[in-house]
């Protein structure tokens, strides 16, 4: 963002108060409808979207059986980064076991027409020093990332005894033996002395309970699983197989965003379904300044990182090096000595999207479509987006914003889909809505995770989330919790988050378990004395109530469980002091060397 649009957007005049009513009034239309708290699971009727397109249909082998140090379930970059640490520290066999065709999580999951990151590609692709290279841009592709992943993977040797298009369906501690055993989908039958999870807060698609949406006689698919070979074209897009077609895209989050210009240059029409608008923040993605690349230090990265965290958080930093629209706060100087019922943290989150409203009206030609992709909500109320391309692809003639005003689609039938009593014949509807977000874990892993005694670990968890360090679980031994949300670091730059958490996994590797001759467990009071510190430190500093508030007065999403926060949020949400003092908390515990939370203990079966 330039200083002539920073100094634009601190020009900006509003009520604040007339913002807060129409903030509530947009949220209470949502609110009255049911449409938004149900949806449908890619299973039974729904199955064949479920499916991987990328993979061999025909892929089969034999079962395996075979003893390992360290299991991980997930292959993207929590398993890998967790896979590389741990083989630093010494651990020599590790499985991977992967549902996907190759590693890389997300980014093999998401190769629709478009898909990139929005995080600076210098902070968000981690071991960046180690593995080499440097981004060609600002914001890397898809393929890039994915491209990135199978570096670490071949780094860190982590492909050798991996178990890709596999599916853990039972995982399991036993007492005896002091190993968990993993058996999937293969007839495979895994047991390891220890286990990482890394399954991701968001990876099972969803559908909308929409009325009728299994008796559509078109195409369908989900964005996760986008089918190529209906649409033609790639990543770049170039969708030539929707030549003559009437397209529907349902959902306008992040993937939404990000596909929408090239379904519209390759669609006969468009129709975007949209419930509640996305804002849409200025992007700038640019080539990578060679000069720039040459003269970065040892240790730039982890400092880019940590700069980045820290001004994004509200931190004081010298200088902002990523210096983009998540680091920019509209913070005007004028309003610390406004006085008044506001805050100036509150002023600028008005005056941020006051400024990407404003955008809409520059860019948007029609009034109307315009007035609709206005966001009416808070900043970080829903996942904020940046592109360039998106807004201007609604003044092609092709595209229609279909803007429920809330609603959400109402039903669909055999050609098409009903908003209102108006009905839209299309060829083909395309679902960009999201992934299971604050279920159970059995339901968002797909496996059930026994302890001790065979207690899960949403039986573990039932009163609240439970832990140390975000990480330890008593009554799971040898078990570690890696990229979870819950009493952790959250930040926009999660691999910033994951790259703390792996390192942190790293050192208990190769200073508590005794080059995994050792079982290790959160204690019965080093997990309470967490939780306990979670809550002080939300309730000590008012977190837990004004983020309650706050996600009280947001339109519904799956930030703020559709409206509906959760009473045990404190307990289950986020280390209250921010992302540095989380890390700064995990660094001082290794430095203390002693360990302190953890019940060590001699394994009983160190030769088996």
């Amino acid at each position: 963002m330039t200083e002539t649009a920073e100094s634009k957007a601190n020009e900006i005049e509003f009520d604040p108060k007339a913002l807060q009513r129409k903030y509530r009034e947009e949220r209470e239309k949502r609110m009255n409808t049911q449409t938004s708290r149900h949806y449908v699971k890619l299973r039974g009727q729904f199955e064949k979207l479920y499916e991987d397109p990328n993979a061999d249909p025909d892929f089969k082998r034999d079962p395996v059986q075979k003893e390992m140090d360290l299991a991980i379930i997930g292959g993207g970059y929590g398993g890998l980064l967790s896979g590389a640490e741990a083989r630093r520290a010494g651990v020599e066999n590790i499985c991977i076991i992967e549902r996907g065709a190759d590693i890389g999580g997300t980014w093999y999951w998401n190769q629709y027409p478009g898909a990139a990151c929005d995080v600076e590609s210098y902070i968000y692709l981690p071991l960046l020093e180690e593995i080499g290279g440097i981004p060609p841009t600002k914001y890397a592709t898809a393929p890039e990332i994915h491209a990135h992943t199978k570096k670490i993977a071949e780094k860190f040797d982590l492909y050798r005894d991996a178990l890709l298009q596999t599916v853990a369906t039972e995982v399991f501690w036993n007492d005896e033996t002091e190993k968990w055993t993993i058996r999937t989908d293969r007839g495979d039958e895994i047991v390891a002395r220890y286990l990482v999870t890394c399954t991701g807060p968001m990876t099972e698609p969803k559908l909308p309970s929409i009325p009728g949406i299994e008796t559509f006689k078109g195409h369908t698919f989900h964005t996760s699983r986008w089918d190529f070979e209906y649409t033609g074209g790639d990543n770049k897009g170039g969708l030539t197989g929707l030549a003559g077609k009437k397209v529907a895209i349902v959902g306008t989050g992040a993937t939404a965003i990000q596909c929408v210009p090239h379904l519209a240059e390759g669609a006969e029409h468009l129709y975007v379904v949209q419930r509640t608008p996305s804002s849409i923040h200025y992007r700038g993605d640019r080539p990578t300044d060679p000069d720039w690349a040459a003269s970065l230090q040892p240790g730039w990265q982890k400092e880019r990182m940590e700069n980045f965290t820290t001004a994004f958080h509200g931190g004081k930093v010298e200088v902002d090096m990523v210096n983009d629209e998540w680091t920019q706060s509209f913070f005007n100087a004028a309003d610390a000595d406004a006085g008044g019922e506001f805050t100036p943290a509150q002023l600028a989150n008005f005056r941020k999207m006051e400024y990407a409203r404003k955008r809409v009206d520059d860019i948007v030609k029609d009034e109307d479509a315009a007035e609709g992709l206005k966001a009416w909500y808070n900043f970080f109320c829903k996942r904020p987006c940046f592109h360039d391309e998106y807004l201007p692809a609604f003044n092609r003639d092709n595209v229609t914003l279909v803007n429920t005003d809330g609603r959400g689609m109402e039903r669909v039938d055999e050609t098409g889909f009903f908003v209102g009593d108006t009905h839209y014949e299309v060829d083909c509807i395309i679902f960009s809505t999201g992934f299971e977000v604050g279920t159970s874990h059995r339901s968002r892993a797909g496996f059930t995770l026994r302890g001790r005694e065979g207690i899960t670990l949403d039986e573990h968890w039932a009163d609240g989330v439970r832990t140390l360090h975000g990480i330890h679980v008593h009554g799971f031994p040898n078990y570690f919790y890696i990229g979870g949300l819950e009493q952790s670091a959250r930040t926009a730059n999660f691999a910033h988050t994951l790259t703390e958490q792996s390192a942190h996994l790293g050192y208990i590797f190769k200073h508590c378990t005794d080059n995994c001759t050792k079982t290790i467990e959160a204690s019965t009071e080093g997990e309470q004395y967490w939780v306990d510190r979670i809550v002080y430190i939300a309730t000590e500093n008012k977190i837990g109530s004004q983020n309650t508030r706050f996600q009280e007065e947001c339109t519904p999403g799956y930030y703020n469980n559709e409206g509906q926060p959760k009473r045990v949020a404190v307990q289950n949400g986020a280390y209250g002091l921010g992302p540095m003092a989380y890390f700064d908390e995990l660094a001082q515990w290794r430095k203390e060397g002693h360990c302190k939370g953890l019940t060590i203990t001699p394994a009983r079966h160190l030769n088996d």
